[in-house]
């Protein structure tokens, strides 16, 4: 791997929700709350810019690149630090495909450096945790 190639965190998970439902999570705010960060503003319209602030204390800058309502939301994710070991700029991408009543969710987070690999783990560990959050919210709500 050359220092100019990027790995991937991937997690996928099935939902016993329809689509729409798991939309809901991935795009209101106060859903958002619940299963991932704060947010200050609803990922919903492409070039949409937004902070995600994490329990660390941690700032997220974030924009919509990409957004088929029920389908597909991706937007880039970007954490500035001094040390360059812990700033990120990554695309994190969510899929939904229908699975008879339920929905298959592929999340691929695209970005880390080779010399990330502390971050690679976190995130493979953070999202594992999150959608396992979701899964948790989406069995509360209507």
């Amino acid at each position: 791997m050359t220092q100019t190639e990027t790995r991937s965190v991937i997690v996928e998970r099935e939902f016993a929700h329809p689509p729409s439902k798991v939309w809901r999570a991935l795009t209101q705010p106060h859903l958002i709350e619940e299963w991932l960060m704060k947010i200050d503003a609803a990922p919903d319209i492409v070039g949409r810019a937004f902070h995600l602030t994490g329990e660390w204390g941690g700032v997220l800058d974030c924009e919509v690149v990409t957004l088929e309502p029920e389908r597909v939301l991706a937007y880039r994710w970007d954490f500035a630090n001094p040390d360059p070991q812990y700033a990120l700029s990554s695309v994190v991408t969510f899929t939904l495909t229908p699975q008879g009543s339920g929905t298959h969710l592929r999340m691929e987070q695209v970005g880390f450096r080779p010399d990330q690999k502390q971050a690679l783990g976190g995130a493979r560990h953070g999202w594992a945790a999150f959608l396992q959050n979701m899964d948790a919210l989406l069995t509360r709500i209507d």
